[in-house]
């Protein structure tokens, strides 16, 4: 049975010292990243939907408290200034409508809803991403495939009213609003809101007390009826929090490096094994001519040093040279001897020299298999090392780890509470 598509919206609080992590991610500043399946060759296939030009992300925002757009009135040191929200559905609902093209238009209309929101103003920066390789589905398919997500930073604000104070000299505007400002404030913007029933009370729980629904399970279903009212179908609403696809990607990859270096170690040992072969076989070929070199002294027993050879022959009174029939015969061979050794010396030195030749080739392409082996295991055991702490905690404390994940998501709200969210969305679609 396939997967179902499934949008995803996550929000993530940062400050003035945190977002400069985020900011050279999204913008890829970075020349290394921790991300490993980022591929930089695809990084101009990102689409920046707003960018905050020269500006550093804590530059905009100082540029938005200068002009006066936003108010930093009541936030204390290390307070938070901006969210990251993270938006994707399955990277196989991409590929099922047309892959990258698709993609920009459905984060274009995201992208609006952000801009719906928190206000145009607000948003610093929205990039998709198109240069993050699926290294689970590229496998099951047989080529590459990206997961597209929209990485959007924002400044979340709230609208609040600034009433006179009661030292006011006019008496008449004591109490009254002075001035509506643009206040930073993340806890404000994502209150939680009470549920309520048909005649617009509180629900409340076993215990008396009011039942709220969280502004993030809010925020999904806000994401879900603007995507599919602009006509984006085939995908449900997902769970806040959910990292499914991106576990079950990283335990693939971590799989997959796993055989491909083992795979790495073989042709190394098989290149490795085929070198100490030439190796062999050349010696072989140089023992061989040098057995050849000195074969006419083991097999004729003819050996003549130079100056015996400069002393063949006696001169005649004709100027012509004689020699003895026994010099003649040896002569003779020996001729013979070097004219068939030249020729079998010539093929054995080029045998030798395509014997160099290979074992050169070999041994670069050992040396590249060594760097690539070198290259993967170093991303197999970072892959490790970033999942280790996971998979000790379950071997430990499995209960715990599911315990602490169930807290974590939003439970899965009952029947009657989803009655009720969709009366209140109606009611409120009414009021509208």
């Amino acid at each position: 049975m396939a997967k179902p598509n499934m949008s995803v919206a996550r929000v993530v609080k940062l400050n003035a010292a945190s977002v400069g992590k985020s900011e050279r991610h999204n913008e890829r500043k970075n020349t290394n990243y921790e991300n490993v399946n980022v591929v930089p060759e695809r990084i101009p296939f990102n689409v920046s939907f707003k960018s905050p030009g020269d500006m550093t992300y804590n530059e905009y925002f100082d540029h938005l408290v200068a002009e006066g757009k936003i108010s930093t009135r009541g936030l204390k040191d290390g307070a938070t200034y901006f969210n990251e929200m993270i938006i994707d559905v399955n990277t196989a609902y991409f590929e099922e409508h047309g892959g990258y093209e698709f993609a920009k238009e459905f984060y274009e209309e995201a992208y609006r809803f952000c801009c719906e929101i928190y206000g145009e103003d607000q948003i610093v920066s929205a990039v998709m991403h198109a240069d993050e390789i699926n290294s689970a589905v590229s496998e099951e398919l047989g080529k590459p495939v990206y997961h597209y997500h929209l990485h959007v930073v924002a400044i979340p604000t709230v609208e609040k009213e600034i009433l006179w104070s009661k030292r006011c000299k006019d008496e008449s505007l004591r109490g009254t609003v002075k001035e509506v400002i643009r206040q930073v404030s993340h806890s404000k913007k994502w209150k939680n809101s009470p549920v309520l029933d048909e005649h617009g009370q509180p629900v409340l729980n076993s215990k008396g007390k009011p039942q709220y629904v969280k502004s993030y399970s809010i925020l999904q279903d806000q994401l879900f009826e603007h995507m599919t009212a602009a006509g984006f179908t085939d995908f449900q609403r997902g769970e806040r929090g959910s990292t499914a696809e991106h576990l079950e990607s990283l335990d693939f990859q971590i799989k997959k490096d796993a055989e491909r270096l083992a795979q790495g170690e073989e042709k190394i040992a098989a290149g490795e094994e085929r070198l100490a072969e030439i190796e062999q076989a050349t010696e072989a070929a140089t023992a061989k001519l040098q057995k050849v070199q000195i074969r006419y002294d083991q097999d004729r027993k003819a050996y003549l040093t130079y100056g015996e050879l400069e002393g063949l022959g006696k001169k005649g009174i004709t100027g012509k040279y004689s020699l003895e029939p026994k010099d003649y015969r040896d002569l003779v061979a020996m001729a013979k001897e070097g004219v068939a050794s030249r020729g079998e010396i010539s093929r054995l030195n080029d045998t030798i020299s395509r014997n160099q030749r290979r074992i050169s080739s070999l041994s670069r392409s050992v040396s590249a298999l060594e760097e690539k082996l070198a290259e993967m295991t170093a991303k197999y055991d970072k892959l490790v090392e970033m999942t280790r702490p996971y998979v000790e905690a379950v071997q430990r404390f499995p209960e715990v780890v599911k315990s602490f994940i169930e807290k974590l998501l939003p439970p899965k709200e009952h029947k009657q509470e989803q009655e009720i969210r969709k009366s209140n969305h109606r009611n409120r679609d009414g009021a509208r």
